[in-house]
């Protein structure tokens, strides 16, 4: 297995694990299914944005209500924000994304 799926299989596991753990929590809190649904999104679409060159995950701020996705953060350049707009747009369960909270990083160097 090269790095790159190394790495997407353990992001994918990590993910999977802290959804198990926020979705035991929920249950025993939540009066409806609700908000398991929108940590595994939430999961989800970190998982997703892991694996996709340019929108990582840890530059985004991700956040689910209702199925309504909100992403935030800055990434390098326009084309890494529509890579996470379809990115998050082909996640199941998703209902709309809000992505007015990502910013191109003016500071970034053309290569």
């Amino acid at each position: 297995m090269n790095a790159p799926n190394r790495t997407r299989a353990a992001v994918s596991f990590a993910m999977s694990l802290s959804v198990a753990c926020i979705a035991a929590q929920d249950v025993e809190t939540a009066p409806s299914e609700q908000p398991i649904a929108d940590a595994w999104i939430t999961a989800k679409v970190k998982t997703e944005l892991a694996a996709t060159q340019g929108a990582k995950s840890l530059d985004l701020g991700v956040r689910t209500v209702d199925g309504a996705v909100t992403l935030t953060g800055v990434l390098a350049n326009d084309l890494a924000v529509q890579k996470a707009i379809a990115t998050t747009n082909g996640v199941k369960g998703v209902k709309n994304v809000d992505a007015s909270g990502l910013r191109v990083n003016t500071e970034t160097k053309p290569q």
